[in-house]
């Protein structure tokens, strides 16, 4: 593997920005210091950009296998490179849902042959499949993935008896999606008996699928955590009130239940849908502009521990459907790290902030052997960004396969000028360079 220098970079690490060069030998970052001379088969001259860690994104759906008409690990891997993310974890529904072992591992192969970025994948529970889940490998696999909400195939777990022994038997992290079924369920056939199914639109969506509805499920998943002392990590908290649930007076090293934010419930509220309509329909819905704002807040503050993406890409097509056919989640990988850069912008996030959130903290709160922050010794997985180019996204440059974006046509503040990837240069001012595939995650616990 070639060695590269980077000269002259503002970096942004651990609470700290300084200007200094880093020199990447074998994948590794071997040096970092005011000035270094030594000879690379490659220099970058970094003055006037920021030098990050790579963004690790703890929930994307890629898609494959089996709706790979949709999204691909190939195409959806190289926008995420383009967007600054490094590593990405993925989820279990899939089709056949991840609820074996050998169906998980399939995964990992295709990843090995296929993806740009690193990568880890997480293993699916159902009401039937406790004995598989429990055969998990904490070092090699990134967590457990409930459904405590609808899902695709036979992911809802809702067998009382199941999310108890999951609970109590788990031998690592649980990542669950929170979400009343039964509420919901009861929200969706008042707003049909009421405007019938032709009449719903895409302003109802956070009505029906409701704070309340996320709160009664969230909470009930914390209580279990509690009760059975498990690793809870709460993904896309998207109200308010749900922020209530988590701690903020601990290191994150000592939490046992820790929470996500997406970028979707970052920017947009419910005000948007009469622009965007289904192409910002998520499940959690995008709420109120005061949700968005808690949420926020709740980052910044520690009650929230990370900023992920949970990118889900449909078709065009899929995503024009009346509201009732349309399905739920958007292409974000790609531009999760310019949306964060525009809040820096406009003074609502440092920085400084931003990295933790999106890098040391998922690193932290994962155990991730070696990444997340910008270390000797550690993996180079690193991205220059340019705080004063903007970039205009338009379907010329929008790498996932749907291509298309809830941010078509939107102007960030900042572009992205390189991504490594373990060390590879796998994406230089707007071209990816194929340069081998990404690593396998691993976990120290």
């Amino acid at each position: 593997m070639s060695s590269i220098l980077i000269k002259s970079a503002q970096i942004v690490n651990e609470g700290k920005s300084f200007q200094a060069d880093v020199y990447i030998q074998d994948g590794r970052i071997q040096k970092i210091a005011d000035h270094i001379e030594q000879g690379a088969d490659q220099v970058i001259d970094a003055s006037g950009l920021f030098l990050l860690p790579g963004l690790i994104d703890d929930q994307v759906h890629f898609r494959e296998p089996g709706l790979t008409y949709k999204a691909d690990i190939w195409h959806e891997s190289r926008a995420a490179v383009a967007g600054g993310t490094t590593s990405f974890m993925e989820m279990p529904n899939t089709v056949p849902n991840t609820l074996t072992q050998q169906l998980l591992q399939d995964k990992y192969e295709i990843a090995a042959e296929k993806s740009l970025a690193n990568y880890s994948f997480f293993m699916g529970a159902a009401n039937d499949n406790l004995a598989e889940v429990l055969k998990t490998n904490p070092r090699d696999v990134c967590g457990i993935k409930i459904f405590m909400g609808s899902s695709t195939g036979n992911m809802l777990v809702d067998n009382e008896t199941t999310l108890e022994q999951i609970f109590e038997q788990a031998p690592t992290l649980i990542a669950v999606h929170c979400e009343d079924e039964e509420t919901i369920q009861q929200n969706l056939v008042a707003f049909k008996e009421k405007y019938g199914e032709d009449g719903l639109q895409p302003y109802m969506h956070p009505l029906i699928r409701s704070a309340e509805a996320c709160y009664l499920s969230s909470s009930k998943a914390v209580a279990l955590a509690r009760k059975h002392n498990a690793r809870l990590h709460i993904l896309h908290i998207s109200t308010a009130k749900e922020t209530s649930l988590f701690a903020n007076d601990l290191p994150l090293e000592q939490k046992r239940i820790t929470a996500e934010a997406c970028i979707h419930h970052l920017w947009f509220s419910d005000q948007d849908y009469q622009e965007k309509g289904n192409f910002i329909k998520w499940n959690p819905a995008v709420k109120t502009a005061t949700d968005r704002d808690t949420i926020l807040s709740a980052v910044l503050d520690g009650h929230i521990d990370v900023i992920a993406t949970d990118h889900a890409p449909h078709t065009y097509e899929e995503k024009t459907s009346a509201y009732a056919k349309a399905p739920s989640g958007g292409p974000l990988v790609q531009h999760a790290l310019q949306a964060l850069l525009d809040l820096v912008k406009q003074g609502k996030m440092t920085l400084e902030q931003l990295v933790q959130k999106t890098a040391h903290n998922t690193a932290t709160l994962f155990q991730i052997e070696s990444r997340g922050f910008i270390r000797e010794g550690y993996w180079a997985d690193l991205v220059l960004v340019d705080l004063d180019k903007p970039y205009t996204v338009s379907k010329d440059n929008i790498l996932s396969k749907c291509g298309w974006s809830p941010f078509e046509g939107h102007t960030f503040s900042s572009t992205i000028t390189h991504t490594f990837v373990s060390g590879n240069l796998s994406f230089v001012n707007g071209k990816i360079q194929e340069v081998g595939t990404g690593h396998r995650l691993l976990f120290n616990r």
